[in-house]
């Protein structure tokens, strides 16, 4: 077994591409080619040099590779967290059609910042990525639409493809692929659904101004009232910081230490914070269905575990979708936009309203 150089630290030196080519025989383009997958080798010639590399623990320099033009055929995913389910499924989605198309994921995290997602698109657009795939929320604001707009611009002229999945167009000039689902109407499905079952008092829980997905959602509840000829009633919407399961449990228990309880139902803004708000219905001795009926949005963990009635989101879909339509576009740039329907899921959270007004609790 050959023995690494020892620099005077004590530590072994990376082994070289020259390493590989002394130990098999071989010249260092030898090497080079056959790593690289550009030239035809003979087999015994490839065998050698692929066994002083795994005897020299030889790793490629991507930054060389790329230098030389030689780069792996890749898309990237930027999500805000990869903990939250959403994100997650989304990412599982695109991990298995990149993986059907032959090519490498990438993923980022922003934590939210659109400052980050920004630098995280410009870093992949220097990387090559054939396709960048932005996930989830965005600020509704002209400014940071104006910005991403100049990104989608770049990365076309770069020969890349940005795509926005769950996310509304940034305007019709600009080069995206857009791969949404129906947020509007799946909240106006998810809130006609509680209205039918008698329920005119729907606390709304997430309301976040100035993002596209909770407005989204929240303007398809009004829409849904205003179908069914129920006044609107503003003090029913509770805004949120955040949309987690913690939010959902303090904005409950905020609400019933606040006075009398002036809902019969609730809409939660996603599952995560269904599960808060019904532990915090729980505390103070509320039953779900049975004394409050609860919904949610996204169909994903917990929603089952608490058998919730929700709108089902058909994210590994989307994610999928987003990669074979940035693959198939024969140009960088190209505009797309494809919107994905919901639907609801119906579970056990959900008990007709017999009452023309909820009792005190």
């Amino acid at each position: 077994m050959p023995r690494r150089a020892m620099p005077e630290d004590g530590r072994p030196r990376p082994s070289t591409i020259r390493d590989v080519a002394k130990h098999a025989g071989v010249s260092v383009a030898t090497v080079s080619r056959i790593l690289s997958g550009t030239y035809p080798s003979a087999p015994a010639t490839r065998s050698k040099v692929m066994r002083a590399v795994r005897e020299l623990d030889y790793v490629v320099n991507a930054h060389a590779r790329g230098l030389a033009g030689v780069r792996p055929k890749s898309v990237a995913i930027v999500v805000t967290s990869v903990v939250s389910p959403h994100y997650a499924h989304v990412a599982q989605g695109v991990q298995d059609q990149a993986v059907r198309e032959g090519r490498l994921c990438i993923v980022g995290t922003t934590g939210g910042d659109p400052e980050r997602e920004l630098a995280t698109i410009q870093l992949l657009r220097e990387e090559h990525a054939e396709a960048v795939i932005l996930v989830g929320n965005m600020p509704a604001d002209d400014a940071y639409r104006e910005r991403m707009a100049d990104y989608a611009r770049a990365l076309a002229l770069a020969g890349s493809q940005l795509v926005l999945c769950g996310r509304p167009p940034l305007g019709p000039d600009v080069p995206a692929i857009v791969v949404e689902y129906d947020n509007t109407g799946g909240a106006y499905a998810i809130t006609s659904h509680l209205l039918s079952a008698g329920h005119k008092r729907i606390l709304f829980l997430g309301r976040r101004d100035g993002y596209t997905t909770p407005e989204s959602r929240i303007a398809g509840y009004r829409a849904a009232l205003a179908a069914h000829r129920v006044p609107h009633d503003p003090g029913l919407e509770v805004h949120s910081a955040v949309m987690d399961r913690r939010e959902g449990h303090r904005m409950m228990r905020e609400r019933l230490h606040a006075g009398p309880r002036d809902f019969t139902a609730v809409f939660a803004g996603n599952d995560l914070i269904a599960a808060g708000a019904r532990a915090a219905l729980r505390e103070r001795g509320l039953r779900v269905p049975d004394d409050v009926s609860l919904v949610g949005f996204d169909d994903l963990p917990p929603a089952a575990d608490i058998d919730l009635t929700t709108v089902h989101v058909p994210h590994e879909e989307l994610g999928r979708t987003a990669v074979r339509l940035a693959l198939e576009s024969e140009t960088p740039g190209t505009s797309q936009h494809v919107l994905i329907g919901t639907h609801i899921i119906v579970r056990d959270s959900v008990r007709p309203n017999l009452q023309e007004a909820p009792p005190a609790g």
